[in-house]
Protein backbone atom coordinates (compact mmCIF):
# COMPACT_ATOMS: atom_id res chain seq x y z
CA UNK A 1 0.00 0.00 0.00
CA UNK A 2 1.30 3.31 -0.76
CA UNK A 3 2.13 5.75 2.09
CA UNK A 4 2.03 9.45 2.36
CA UNK A 5 3.41 12.24 4.55
CA UNK A 6 0.71 14.38 3.53
CA UNK A 7 -2.83 14.21 2.00
CA UNK A 8 -3.47 16.74 -0.28
CA UNK A 9 -6.55 18.66 0.95
CA UNK A 10 -9.04 19.96 -1.81
CA UNK A 11 -9.38 24.06 -2.03
CA UNK A 12 -12.60 25.75 -0.75
CA UNK A 13 -15.54 26.24 -3.34
CA UNK A 14 -16.63 29.00 -4.89
CA UNK A 15 -16.36 32.13 -2.00
CA UNK A 16 -15.13 30.03 0.41
CA UNK A 17 -11.82 28.99 1.48
CA UNK A 18 -10.85 26.17 3.39
CA UNK A 19 -7.37 26.74 5.83
CA UNK A 20 -6.55 23.57 5.74
CA UNK A 21 -5.56 24.20 1.91
CA UNK A 22 -2.09 24.76 0.53
CA UNK A 23 -3.77 26.24 -2.65
CA UNK A 24 -5.88 28.68 -0.62
CA UNK A 25 -3.15 29.40 1.73
CA UNK A 26 -1.08 30.84 -1.38
CA UNK A 27 -4.47 32.32 -3.16
CA UNK A 28 -5.22 34.17 0.69
CA UNK A 29 -1.38 35.94 -0.51
CA UNK A 30 -2.62 36.93 -3.45
CA UNK A 31 -1.57 40.82 -3.53
CA UNK A 32 -5.18 42.87 -4.51
CA UNK A 33 -4.61 47.02 -5.09
CA UNK A 34 -6.41 49.13 -2.63
CA UNK A 35 -7.35 52.25 -1.19
CA UNK A 36 -7.79 53.47 2.20
CA UNK A 37 -11.22 55.36 2.65
CA UNK A 38 -9.59 56.09 6.69
CA UNK A 39 -6.61 56.68 7.89
CA UNK A 40 -4.73 53.97 9.76
CA UNK A 41 -2.94 54.75 12.95
CA UNK A 42 0.45 53.62 13.35
CA UNK A 43 0.45 51.26 10.48
CA UNK A 44 2.60 53.35 7.95
CA UNK A 45 4.91 49.94 8.35
CA UNK A 46 2.66 48.20 5.92
CA UNK A 47 3.77 50.40 3.46
CA UNK A 48 7.19 50.68 1.90
CA UNK A 49 7.21 53.63 0.16
CA UNK A 50 5.44 55.74 3.46
CA UNK A 51 8.12 57.55 5.73
CA UNK A 52 5.39 58.27 8.32
CA UNK A 53 3.61 56.64 10.95
CA UNK A 54 0.23 56.21 10.07
CA UNK A 55 -1.47 55.71 6.84
CA UNK A 56 -3.66 58.70 5.74
CA UNK A 57 -6.76 58.14 3.85
CA UNK A 58 -6.43 58.02 0.09
CA UNK A 59 -3.43 56.05 0.35
CA UNK A 60 -3.23 53.62 -2.64
CA UNK A 61 -1.42 50.58 -2.09
CA UNK A 62 -1.48 47.15 -2.33
CA UNK A 63 -2.47 44.33 0.17
CA UNK A 64 -2.92 40.40 0.53
CA UNK A 65 -5.85 38.68 0.08
CA UNK A 66 -6.31 37.54 3.71
CA UNK A 67 -5.76 41.49 4.84
CA UNK A 68 -8.31 43.35 2.21
CA UNK A 69 -11.24 40.63 3.76
CA UNK A 70 -10.70 41.37 7.39
CA UNK A 71 -10.41 45.09 7.19
CA UNK A 72 -13.19 45.48 4.23
CA UNK A 73 -16.20 46.08 6.21
CA UNK A 74 -19.61 47.01 4.35
CA UNK A 75 -21.08 49.52 7.15
CA UNK A 76 -18.19 51.43 7.91
CA UNK A 77 -15.98 52.20 4.64
CA UNK A 78 -12.33 51.58 5.81
CA UNK A 79 -10.59 50.93 2.58
CA UNK A 80 -11.89 49.75 -1.15
CA UNK A 81 -11.16 47.13 -3.19
CA UNK A 82 -9.73 47.91 -7.12
CA UNK A 83 -10.17 45.08 -9.48
CA UNK A 84 -6.68 43.54 -10.80
CA UNK A 85 -6.51 44.15 -14.79
CA UNK A 86 -7.73 40.58 -15.75
CA UNK A 87 -11.05 40.97 -14.18
CA UNK A 88 -11.40 44.63 -15.62
CA UNK A 89 -13.82 45.15 -18.36
CA UNK A 90 -11.02 44.85 -20.94
CA UNK A 91 -10.03 41.35 -20.42
CA UNK A 92 -13.64 40.13 -20.34
CA UNK A 93 -14.12 41.05 -23.45
CA UNK A 94 -11.26 38.76 -24.15
CA UNK A 95 -12.35 36.04 -22.26
CA UNK A 96 -15.76 36.42 -24.08
CA UNK A 97 -14.41 36.08 -27.38
CA UNK A 98 -12.23 33.36 -27.10
CA UNK A 99 -10.74 32.28 -23.18
CA UNK A 100 -8.67 29.32 -24.46
CA UNK A 101 -6.32 31.68 -26.05
CA UNK A 102 -5.57 33.19 -22.76
CA UNK A 103 -2.40 32.36 -20.49
CA UNK A 104 -4.33 31.63 -17.35
CA UNK A 105 -1.03 30.80 -15.15
CA UNK A 106 1.06 33.95 -16.06
CA UNK A 107 -2.45 36.02 -15.30
CA UNK A 108 -2.75 34.18 -12.58
CA UNK A 109 -2.22 31.93 -11.50
CA UNK A 110 -5.29 31.17 -9.27
CA UNK A 111 -7.63 33.25 -11.77
CA UNK A 112 -11.09 31.30 -10.57
CA UNK A 113 -10.09 30.88 -6.91
CA UNK A 114 -9.11 34.71 -6.66
CA UNK A 115 -12.35 35.91 -8.77
CA UNK A 116 -14.52 34.10 -6.46
CA UNK A 117 -12.90 35.93 -3.42
CA UNK A 118 -13.05 39.28 -5.26
CA UNK A 119 -17.05 38.71 -4.97
CA UNK A 120 -16.68 39.38 -1.09
CA UNK A 121 -16.28 42.95 -2.44
CA UNK A 122 -19.13 45.11 -2.86
CA UNK A 123 -18.89 45.90 -6.79
CA UNK A 124 -21.25 46.50 -9.43
CA UNK A 125 -18.98 44.53 -11.99
CA UNK A 126 -19.53 41.64 -9.99
CA UNK A 127 -22.23 39.61 -11.62
CA UNK A 128 -20.14 40.35 -15.24
CA UNK A 129 -17.24 38.85 -13.35
CA UNK A 130 -19.07 35.75 -12.07
CA UNK A 131 -20.33 35.11 -15.42
CA UNK A 132 -16.54 35.48 -16.99
CA UNK A 133 -15.20 33.40 -14.75
CA UNK A 134 -18.27 30.54 -15.08
CA UNK A 135 -18.01 30.98 -18.78
CA UNK A 136 -14.14 30.71 -19.60
CA UNK A 137 -14.32 27.60 -17.26
CA UNK A 138 -16.64 25.84 -19.32
CA UNK A 139 -15.13 27.23 -22.20
CA UNK A 140 -11.58 25.71 -21.43
CA UNK A 141 -13.09 22.57 -19.40
CA UNK A 142 -13.17 20.45 -22.91
CA UNK A 143 -10.06 21.21 -23.97
CA UNK A 144 -8.38 20.67 -21.05
CA UNK A 145 -9.94 17.26 -20.54
CA UNK A 146 -9.50 16.30 -23.67
CA UNK A 147 -5.51 17.25 -23.73
CA UNK A 148 -4.88 15.08 -20.27
CA UNK A 149 -6.57 12.12 -21.94
CA UNK A 150 -5.05 12.16 -25.61
CA UNK A 151 -1.26 12.66 -23.38
CA UNK A 152 -0.46 9.18 -22.50
CA UNK A 153 3.37 8.60 -21.24
CA UNK A 154 3.84 12.07 -22.70
CA UNK A 155 5.65 15.19 -21.47
CA UNK A 156 2.81 17.28 -20.41
CA UNK A 157 4.80 20.24 -19.60
CA UNK A 158 3.92 22.05 -22.69
CA UNK A 159 0.16 21.10 -21.76
CA UNK A 160 -0.53 22.90 -18.73
CA UNK A 161 2.04 24.87 -18.57
CA UNK A 162 -1.06 27.71 -19.41
CA UNK A 163 -3.55 26.53 -17.12
CA UNK A 164 -4.78 28.08 -14.02
CA UNK A 165 -4.29 25.88 -10.55
CA UNK A 166 -7.95 24.78 -10.76
CA UNK A 167 -6.98 23.67 -14.49
CA UNK A 168 -4.05 21.95 -13.89
CA UNK A 169 -5.85 19.43 -11.06
CA UNK A 170 -8.12 18.47 -13.55
CA UNK A 171 -5.55 17.68 -15.80
CA UNK A 172 -4.04 15.65 -13.20
CA UNK A 173 -7.36 13.71 -12.30
CA UNK A 174 -7.59 13.13 -15.84
CA UNK A 175 -4.25 11.90 -16.58
CA UNK A 176 -4.70 10.06 -13.55
CA UNK A 177 -7.60 7.87 -14.89
CA UNK A 178 -6.33 7.91 -18.00
CA UNK A 179 -3.42 5.61 -16.47
CA UNK A 180 -5.69 3.68 -14.57
CA UNK A 181 -7.89 2.66 -17.62
CA UNK A 182 -4.57 1.83 -19.55
CA UNK A 183 -3.29 -0.49 -16.58
CA UNK A 184 -6.55 -2.11 -15.86
CA UNK A 185 -7.16 -2.62 -20.05
CA UNK A 186 -3.68 -4.47 -20.00
CA UNK A 187 -4.48 -6.68 -17.30
CA UNK A 188 -2.30 -5.13 -14.68
CA UNK A 189 -4.68 -3.42 -11.97
CA UNK A 190 -4.57 -4.38 -8.79
CA UNK A 191 -6.83 -6.88 -7.53
CA UNK A 192 -10.77 -5.30 -6.01
CA UNK A 193 -11.10 -6.11 -2.14
CA UNK A 194 -13.85 -5.98 0.27
CA UNK A 195 -12.98 -2.81 2.34
CA UNK A 196 -11.87 -2.66 5.74
CA UNK A 197 -15.31 -1.49 7.08
CA UNK A 198 -16.58 -4.60 5.35
CA UNK A 199 -14.45 -6.82 6.73
CA UNK A 200 -14.96 -5.62 10.18
CA UNK A 201 -18.48 -5.95 9.79
CA UNK A 202 -18.23 -9.26 9.40
CA UNK A 203 -15.88 -10.04 11.73
CA UNK A 204 -18.40 -8.35 14.89
CA UNK A 205 -21.58 -10.63 12.73
CA UNK A 206 -19.09 -13.52 13.32
CA UNK A 207 -18.87 -12.74 16.72
CA UNK A 208 -22.31 -12.16 17.90
CA UNK A 209 -23.39 -15.46 16.10
CA UNK A 210 -20.54 -17.59 17.98
CA UNK A 211 -21.69 -15.63 21.55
Amino acid sequence: MDSQSYMPVPPGIGMEDNFFSLDDILLSHERLPCSTESAFPRLGFLEKSSETRDIPEGTKMEMPLWLAKGLYERKRRVLSVELPKVYREGWRTVFGADPTVVDLHKMGPYYYGLGSQLLHFDSPENPEIANTILQTFIGRFRRTMDSSQNAYNEDTSALVERLDCLERSLFKAGQSGLNSFQLWEKGRSSHLTASSLVINYRKRKITDLQA
